[in-house]
């Protein structure tokens, strides 16, 4: 048997507001029955996608302050950055 194409598929993905019909539908060639090499492709695709951080968000319940602290972090992180990207790039 000769694969060519890897199919994923996941029914019940976890959802900002729980658990959502949503359906994840992602596609990987397989060449010359690499699967090893498929499944890295597939596993930076997800982590591209963000999978990885939803479901580790979503393991337990996270309170409305704990989300605001969160993403009050996060978007500091997103800033500073930014910043030392502009920094690098222009000198000022």
């Amino acid at each position: 048997m000769r694969l060519t194409r890897m199919n994923i598929f996941c029914d019940n993905y976890l959802m900002e507001g729980g658990f959502g019909s949503c359906v994840l539908f992602m596609e990987v060639s397989v060449n010359s029955n690499d699967v090893d090499h498929a499944l890295r492709v597939l596993k930076k695709k997800m982590q591209r996608e963000g999978i990885y951080k939803d479901l580790k968000l979503h393991r337990h319940f996270e309170k409305p302050s704990e989300k605001k602290a969160r993403k009050r972090v996060e978007s500091l992180r997103r800033s500073r950055k930014l910043s030392r990207k502009r920094f690098e790039r222009d000198g000022y």
